[in-house]
């Protein structure tokens, strides 16, 4: 092994130790799809985004194998989903809490920092639950 390969392989062993210590199994698809999600900045992807890159990227995936790692990673709490509408989910790396711009021209989303909007009021939630979060997404065109 040179020491590109080493160098190569830390990330890869790092991320290996963090899916088992949220109790995954890291495979060599999901340890792949880990890299490829939190390899580098804090990002926004939808699934067919991800099957895509991968695809590109020579990881021998399945789209059934794309949503169920990313579904993995959202009860691992590595995740957060956010639905634009029924039919598109994007899934964040940035669990805090924040909102978003979707720009509907360009099927993307942008943070917003959460002191950014304020909310002056909120409902009481219904008897026997609390209030958990409040995701708020802005839907902007240039239309």
């Amino acid at each position: 092994m040179s020491a590109d390969d080493s160098t190569a392989e830390a990330p890869r062993k790092m991320m290996a130790a963090r899916l088992r210590a949220a109790n995954l199994r890291a495979t060599r698809q999901r340890v792949g799809l880990a890299e490829l999600i939190f390899g580098s900045s804090h990002r926004h992807m939808t699934a067919e985004q991800l099957y895509s890159e991968a695809r590109s990227e020579g990881l021998n995936v399945s789209q059934a194998t794309v949503y169920n790692t990313l579904h993995s990673f959202l009860e691992a709490g590595f995740l957060r989903e956010i639905v634009v509408d029924p039919r598109r989910s994007y899934f964040d790396t940035n669990t805090a809490p924040h909102h978003h711009f979707y720009y509907e021209d360009e099927n993307r989303l942008e943070d917003i920092s959460p002191s950014a909007v304020r909310l002056e009021q909120l409902p009481s939630p219904p008897a026997g639950t609390r209030i958990s979060d409040v995701d708020v997404v802005i839907r902007v065109s240039k239309r």
